[in-house]
């Protein structure tokens, strides 16, 4: 326990640090005592004080929010199918609810509640089929191996991402699509303060309900047989998990876009550091998402400045060759 409440510690330093250089750096760099100074209400009003609180503090925070539910998803699903390649981006999911959302902005569903209620539903509708594509392609004779999901996560997501394109292409308007192509890349360039209160909530309720189903979680690492025995209805419970982190999923995307590779990332960083019990696993993973979606945003907006690069392009970039190595490392048909 002292160790874990070292590691949280540690974590919860990392993630301040980040935040305060993520708001003093950028295009309009501001000194580190201007920022706390702005954050504490002791600045008077001024274009730095505008900057802080106004443009990049949302930003932070929903990368913050972001990178924690994905990681907390992440974890969660490499326990459900026992095969630590699993994450939301891998398995479809991502791409589903990207697919969604694009697909309410080109057809106008919704009117004006679009950024309200239409989208995050088109996004959960689109991750939630994706899932069920997935977990249905991947099942074979009652069985289901970890290569085969991937395969079919892969296969899924490259159909979802065509008729994403598709969407894109048949957009009508030029602001359909400037919009819609912020789903497609993934970026926190839109956060606004009315945007955040939705992926905060649903971040807090999926990742408490998640914290309470610890115990289930860790017997499903046990394997089937023995997860059954122990008292488990397991295609019950998976199938709620799966509709519960779809949902998280979707909220998520209807908010950042598309970020790739942060939930196959984290949750083996973490893992490696506190060990597999989920009680435990889940908060580290979610403030080790928080710290790395922060950090690899602000990496995108000055690796290329005064141009904003999508941070789904930076974390893609980073994790695709984290997944081959993966690949390499563990035995072909390993699980966890």
């Amino acid at each position: 326990m002292k160790r874990y409440a070292t590691v949280v510690a540690a974590l919860l330093l990392a993630l301040a640090a980040a935040v305060v250089a993520s708001l003093a750096l950028g295009s309009v760099r501001i000194p580190p005592g201007q920022v706390l100074d702005a954050l504490t209400g002791r600045a008077a009003p001024s274009p730095y004080r505008t900057i802080v609180l106004d443009v990049r503090l949302p930003r932070v925070l929903l990368g913050a929010v972001v990178g924690a539910g994905l990681a907390v998803v992440g974890t969660v699903l490499q326990a459900l199918v026992r095969n630590r390649l699993a994450d939301p981006f891998l398995l479809g999911i991502s791409s589903g609810a990207s697919a969604g959302a694009v697909a309410v902005i080109v057809l106008g569903v919704g009117g004006g509640i679009t950024t309200t209620v239409a989208l995050p539903a088109g996004a959960f509708a689109g991750s939630l089929l994706a899932l069920v594509l997935v977990y249905g392609l991947a099942r074979r004779g009652g069985t289901m191996t970890g290569p085969r999901l991937v395969l079919a996560g892969v296969a899924v997501s490259y159909v979802l991402s065509a008729l994403t394109t598709l969407l894109l292409v048949v957009a009508g308007r030029p602001e359909q699509f400037q919009e819609a192509l912020f789903w497609s890349l993934g970026g926190l360039g839109s956060a606004r303060w009315d945007s955040l209160l939705l992926p905060a909530a649903v971040l807090a309720a999926g990742t408490g309900a998640l914290l309470t189903l610890a115990r289930p979680l860790d017997l499903l690492l046990t394997g089937e047989e023995g997860a059954t025995v122990l008292g488990l209805d397991t295609a019950r419970f998976r199938a709620a998990v799966f509709v519960l982190a779809s949902l998280v999923t979707a909220v998520l995307v209807a908010a950042s876009g598309a970020v790739g590779f942060v939930g196959l990332m984290v949750p083996h960083a973490a893992r490696a550091v506190v060990g597999a019990p989920h009680r435990r696993l889940l908060p580290v993973a979610a403030l080790g998402g928080a710290v790395a979606l922060v950090v690899a945003d602000l990496a995108a907006r000055t690796a290329a400045a005064p141009q904003d690069i999508p941070v789904g392009v930076l974390t893609a970039l980073i994790g695709g060759p984290f997944f081959l190595w993966l690949m390499r490392r563990r035995p072909e048909g390993a699980a966890l």
